[in-house]
């Protein structure tokens, strides 16, 4: 979401980087709570670093305890906390494999777009 500037009366969009920071500290956070939680991380104009001003994020979660339809795992997460809005899926890490093993126009879009941002092995929290 754009922020207003305290010295100006124009809002200004966040900077990737340092939106890609936040979304890494709320992924940290997100795990202390959370063990089933594997990964975090971008796609489309964020994960090509083609974002710009307008650019949503788009957030892809891996959660190993993810069961239901999307909407009902998307109520876990409080994306609510991140500084843009975004559009998030939730898969599991075989649901993952699966969906980059596919011809889907998804898997081709993740396969060239993807970066991680968080991964729990990377990061342990124990």
């Amino acid at each position: 979401m754009p922020v207003r500037s305290l010295t100006q009366s124009v809002l200004r969009w966040p900077d990737p980087e340092q939106l890609l920071d936040a979304v890494r500290q709320w992924a940290q956070q997100q795990a202390q709570g959370c063990p089933s939680l594997q990964q975090v991380g971008v796609f489309g104009s964020y994960g090509r670093g083609e974002a710009t001003v307008g650019s949503d994020l788009d957030l892809l979660i891996v959660d190993r305890a993810a069961t239901g339809l999307q909407w009902q795992r998307l109520q876990r997460w409080p994306l609510e906390q991140l500084p843009l809005s975004c559009d998030a899926l939730v898969l599991t890490p075989e649901e993952l494999e699966r969906l980059l093993g596919s011809d889907q126009r998804m898997a081709t879009a993740l396969q060239s777009d993807l970066r991680w941002l968080w991964t729990r092995s990377a990061n342990r929290l124990q």
